[in-house]
């Protein structure tokens, strides 16, 4: 069986190597469940959320899936801007 050449490095792309899950509890922790269910009024976040219900929902949603990774990068640029200048 051949080797495949590995893909490109991605230095500027912030979700690469990001998982799903770490999405979420990045995401939960930042702005806990009830803030996360305003900013994606999803159910999975509203009504008994965790993150196995999340990750069941957002694996199968594409949609879903897309949004979070926009909130997540919103957070990172908040964060950011947050932070005090090096």
């Amino acid at each position: 069986m051949a080797d495949r050449p590995a893909g490109p490095a991605q230095p500027r792309n912030p979700l690469h190597g990001v998982t799903l899950e770490a999405m979420v509890t990045a995401l939960a922790a930042h702005y806990g469940w009830p803030g996360l269910a305003e900013r994606l009024p999803l159910r999975c976040f509203s009504s008994q959320p965790s993150v196995a219900s999340s990750l069941k929902l957002l694996r199968k949603t594409p949609w879903a899936r897309e949004k979070l990774e926009s909130l997540y990068l919103f957070m990172l640029r908040e964060q950011r801007r947050a932070a005090p200048p090096r």
